[in-house]
């Protein structure tokens, strides 16, 4: 299973600066207190200073690029060309996207004026949080460290790292080279297993971002409750693909199994199971064969674009998911290599094993139903998924899909591509995670959005708003309910004088007029 504390990130609204230290367990609370003692002096705050972090961080994509996929392919075999479209290529999206936009985001929301407002100014700015805690995964070491990192130093926020134990190569890398990118007060970065990580639960933190499994995310939930901490839980799940019979088999084949070989199937939104007729299950297996042989040759396990599960624990825990079951497609694994062929199971039922958890493998099971209608009892049965995806040539049954199954996010006639749209929020619901990010929503998550009412002292103004004080009476109390209730917003208006003005007469008419 995976493991319980795969990675913590700590961020802080003024901590942009990365100390190189292994942090010991007694070593937590000095950490904190400094990344609280450096946000407090406001140094993060500022637009010029946010906009010189974030270049800083992409100059560290862009500098470091050969090695970050060097690493990659050492760590768990992973394709260049995977690496660098999941990983590097997505960072710097992200990175230029935040640059871009960063002065836009920063400024305030004007919102509409309810009439006994309409001289105030009424707006909501964002706010940094202050101390951040973020986890990382190892499943991609970089992107999704960096990533929810580029939110928080955008919002302002102070920064500790902890990359994965699991990927020790990608953590070292990222201890001794990030900090000559950012500056080193305000962003910390550590290693460390269990006992690094409870202590730093211990510590309190104005936000935590977790990027892992539900089994974990539990423990991090129960952590930050108990000091009241909000918290993005970015998880995963079974995230089921449904084939309707009007669909595209050869078409639908090849995307269903681009997004399970994909890292091995070690993805959050991987395609977990499919849902199809037996008809459809067929067609599917024999399209699936030709596509395996079509990408990785007779023999998948000497290609170059195939890659590895990460340790031992998840290939024991994946190839157990295998045992009893009936193989209609690859199945053969390797220990040494750490190697599992894509692999697709059929005749299953849904008490079986291999559907009571996340595979995060490249192993398919395949589930038949007759109906779109009965797709969607299955779905809904279990617990809430990362994403749902759905295959078919009819707008009706992808409207029953979209408004009648529940999950973080849905893709018709694809998998997994949502993920790298940025103008999209990122994220799950239930068991699948809390919160969301990416793109501006990744500056909106690590922001308190601060309702700010600015009034004037003018007499006008407070003679319009003499209603609300003693002594009390029925005709206050009518001015009152009519101005909230009767007339309750307007949008923006260039005659606010007027309305004033007529707002005062009406005031000192019904007040005055007995």
């Amino acid at each position: 299973m995976h493991s319980i504390f795969n990675n913590i990130v700590i961020v802080c609204p003024h901590l942009i600066n990365i100390r190189r230290i292994k942090i010991m367990p007694n070593e937590a609370e000095s950490i904190v207190s400094s990344a609280r003692k450096i946000f407090n002096t406001g140094k993060t705050i500022s637009y010029e200073f946010r906009l010189s972090q974030l270049k800083g961080l992409s100059r560290f994509i862009n500098e470091n690029e050969k090695e970050i996929l060097e690493i990659l392919l050492k760590e768990n075999r992973k394709p260049k060309f995977e690496a660098s479209i999941t990983e590097v290529s997505h960072m710097k999206n992200e990175i230029q996207d935040a640059i871009k936009h960063l002065k836009s985001w920063m400024a305030p929301t004007r919102v509409k004026k309810p009439l006994p407002y309409i001289m105030d100014k009424i707006q909501t700015r964002p706010q940094p949080y202050g101390v951040v805690l973020i986890i990382g995964p190892w499943n991609y070491p970089f992107d999704l460290v960096i990533s929810p990192l580029i939110g928080a130093i955008a919002a302002g926020n102070c920064v500790v790292v902890k990359p994965s134990e699991i990927t020790p190569i990608s953590s070292e890398f990222l201890k001794n080279t990030l900090p000559k990118y950012i500056d080193e007060s305000c962003y910390y970065i550590f290693t460390g297993g269990i006992a690094e990580t409870t202590k730093i639960l211990e510590q309190k933190f104005d936000y935590i971002f977790y990027t892992g499994s539900t089994t974990v995310g539990k423990i991090i939930y129960s952590a930050a409750a108990k000091k009241l901490t909000p918290v993005t839980l970015e998880l995963g799940g079974k995230s089921p693909v449904y084939l309707d019979d009007s669909a595209d088999v050869e078409l639908a084949a090849t995307r269903i199994l681009w997004g399970k070989c994909l890292n091995s199937g070690q993805s959050c939104l991987e395609p977990d199971y499919l849902l199809c007729s037996e008809f459809m299950r067929d067609k599917f297996i024999k399209e699936a064969k030709k596509k395996i042989e079509q990408w990785y040759g007779a023999k998948t396990k000497e290609s170059r674009d195939y890659c590895r599960i990460i340790n031992d624990n998840h290939f024991k825990r994946i190839t157990k998911l295998l045992e009893g079951t009936t193989i209609a497609l690859g199945g053969n694994t390797d220990p040494e290599d750490k190697y599992i062929e894509p692999t697709i199971v059929v005749n299953v039922k849904a008490d079986d094993p291999i559907m009571q958890e996340e595979i995060f493998g490249p192993v398919l099971p395949i589930v038949t139903v007759e109906t779109p209608e009965a797709a969607i009892e299955f779905i809904n049965n279990r617990e809430k998924p990362l994403a749902v995806y759905m295959f078919s040539t009819s707008k009706q049954e992808q409207e029953k899909f979209i408004n009648g199954t529940y999950s973080g996010g849905i893709c018709i006639n694809d998998v997994l591509m949502h993920f790298s749209c940025n103008t999209l929020p990122f994220g799950g619901v239930g068991s699948s995670g809390i919160g969301k990010y990416h793109g501006v929503h990744s500056f909106e998550t690590f922001s308190h959005q601060k309702a700010t009412l600015i009034k004037s002292l003018d007499r006008l103004g407070e003679f319009t708003q003499s209603v609300r004080y003693p002594p009390y009476t029925e005709n206050k109390l009518k001015i009152i309910l009519t101005l909230t209730t009767k007339i309750p917003s307007i949008s923006f208006c260039n005659h606010g004088l007027v309305l004033i003005f007529l707002l005062a007469a009406f005031v000192y008419y019904i007040y005055f007029r007995g």
